[in-house]
């Protein structure tokens, strides 16, 4: 367990450590219909050219 928990902190040290942090993007959309409520959320990463996302 404390060699995963070493790891984490190092990754996390890690983050922005040959430059500045990246900041993420973040939106939601709430859709009302018919058939009741709807939610959707969306994080990205952009760097450059390169765009990294997850949508739930």
């Amino acid at each position: 367990m404390r060699p995963l928990l070493i790891l984490a902190l190092l990754a996390l040290a890690a983050c922005g450590a040959d430059g500045e942090p990246i900041r993420p993007e973040a939106s939601s959309t709430v859709t009302l219909s018919n058939k009741g409520v709807g939610m959707s959320t969306a994080v990205r990463v952009r760097q450059g050219p390169f765009t990294l996302g997850v949508a739930l």
